[in-house]
């Protein structure tokens, strides 16, 4: 049965989608059905000549301008849709046109309107790059694209000078100074500079993760992210850093690197002056003045700065060591870990001192050395006021005031302040001598007597006397030379 026309809302305005066909069919103003009957408004088959159609039936000529069919046919039952009518600013200018309508069912009195869905359901981009053939439907676009390979960027911030090839880009950039977020999340309330950033956060609250990778079954929330993983299976690594070579999966990756070339730190904290090459990393260390810990551990409570924290913290509730050294089957919690560990089996040590020439197995430990020639101390004990050059050091002292003492012996139950001083207490059980001199063959169980003893052989006696010019190889044996000159040293 025939739908109600009235019941429709049809009007001589309005066109609709109606199917495809191999004809050409539209629907001649005046020609509707008369209100209260149950016949559809006419339709009749026409073609299309160089500037308009022309129909074979009312015998009109109608503008290329006003309307446009993609060989749509005459509607079938399920293909008719309810018409949307026109607003009233509209009806004047509709008035007594036709106006085209696309296979999507979409009603327009504007051609420009159209253009888009018509090209997406025929599947045309007509623009063409010249200089790497990307097509793209609108010609806007292709200028906007062309702006990459010439690197035009006509659109400036009035704040800081940087440039862009897009005005959207823009816009969402002079957000950054203004802290304008006008896009919030309806679930947590959080808010967004950008629409897209929020469309992918909402798949947190949602758990959606659309895009697949097709080797692994591994889903994401954002396609990018997809991409880069897909490079961990083919070793794809497309970014090369003009000065050494390097080559990165990511290209952020490849900013980052070029920042250790040039030394650029644009990230500046306004509390302390602190400079980073990243803006993670600002965003980790303002933590460090704000006190805020927002990832905390479901099992214990505990609360970190940084989400990778966190996930190393778990593994110590659920014992995963997933790091396996492969030279002696050791396993670690972090890749890090693992890393420096296997340093002890290559002895590589990539960290000298520009001071010293002394090289280390770690970054860290070459930071802590240097100050041992910058005399810097920046840990300092509030309850005496000593400073340390390490935190571990200043840790282990304030349980002098506390009196904790963490690490017992499971042997005779003596408890100490460190876990070195437990291991140091340990080998009087044992028996165990692990330090050995390279020279004689001798073991001892401290590796400071170790390193004392080793002077024997090297003949270095770093310890003199201001006094009578006498030098030792101990700093016990000193303290006790230094008892004879009981009035120089007074």
């Amino acid at each position: 049965a025939a739908l109600h026309a009235e019941s429709a809302g049809f009007s001589p305005r309005d066109l609709q989608c109606k199917g495809s066909a191999k004809e050409t069919y539209f629907w001649v103003p005046g020609k509707e059905a008369r209100p209260g009957s149950l016949e559809r408004p006419e339709w009749h088959p026409g073609k299309r000549t160089k500037q308009a159609f022309l129909c074979e039936e009312a015998g009109q000529n109608l503008h290329a301008s006003t309307f446009e069919c993609q060989k749509i046919g005459p509607p079938s039952e399920q293909q008719w849709h309810q018409a949307i009518n026109f607003p009233e600013s509209q009806q004047m200018r509709a008035k007594g046109k036709l106006h085209r309508f696309t296979r999507c069912g979409k009603i327009t009195t504007s051609k420009t309107s159209l253009a888009p869905s018509e090209r997406t359901h025929l599947g045309g981009k007509s623009y063409i790059c010249s200089e790497c053939g990307k097509s793209f439907g609108w010609r806007t676009n292709l200028v906007k694209h062309k702006r990459i390979h010439t690197g035009e960027k006509p659109y400036h911030c009035s704040n800081c000078g940087k440039s862009f090839n897009a005005k959207s880009t823009l816009i969402k950039h002079e957000r950054s100074h203004t802290g304008e977020k006008p896009y919030g999340c309806p679930e947590c309330g959080k808010a967004f500079g950008e629409k897209g950033i929020l469309v992918k956060h909402l798949r947190i609250h949602t758990g959606e993760k659309p895009h697949k990778c097709t080797d692994c079954g591994k889903s994401f929330i954002e396609r990018g992210a997809l991409i880069k993983h897909e490079r961990t299976h083919t070793g794809e690594k497309p970014y090369e850093c003009s000065d050494c070579g390097k080559t990165f999966r990511i290209s952020c990756h490849l900013k980052l690197h070029k920042r250790t070339h040039t030394g650029e730190k644009p990230h500046r904290c306004l509390d302390c002056g602190k400079s980073f090459s990243e803006r993670a990393s600002l965003v980790k260390h303002e933590r460090t003045h704000t006190g805020e810990k927002p990832y905390g551990c479901s099992e214990c409570g505990k609360s970190f700065r940084i989400s990778f924290q966190l996930v190393i913290h778990k593994r110590t509730h659920t014992g995963e060591k997933p790091h396996e050294c492969p030279d002696c089957g050791n396993s670690f919690r972090e890749i890090a870990s693992l890393i420096k560990h296997k340093r002890t089996h290559t002895g590589e040590k990539p960290y000298g001192c520009s001071e010293c020439e002394k090289s280390f197995r770690t970054s860290f430990q070459l930071k802590t050395h240097r100050r041992t020639h910058t005399g810097e101390k920046p840990y300092q004990c509030l309850d005496c006021g000593q400073t340390f050059s390490q935190r571990s050091r200043l840790v282990i002292h304030e349980r002098a005031h506390t009196g904790e003492r963490p690490y017992g012996c499971s042997e005779c139950g003596k408890h100490f302040v460190s876990s070195s001083h437990l291991r140091k207490h340990a080998v009087v059980h044992t028996g165990e001598k692990p330090h050995k001199c390279s020279h004689c063959e001798k073991s001892f169980s401290k590796k400071s007597n170790l390193v004392v003893h080793e002077r024997i052989h090297t003949g270095e006696k770093p310890y003199k006397c201001l006094v009578c010019e006498k030098r030792f190889c101990s700093s016990s044996v000193f303290h006790r030379h230094m008892k004879i000159h009981p009035e120089e040293t007074s």
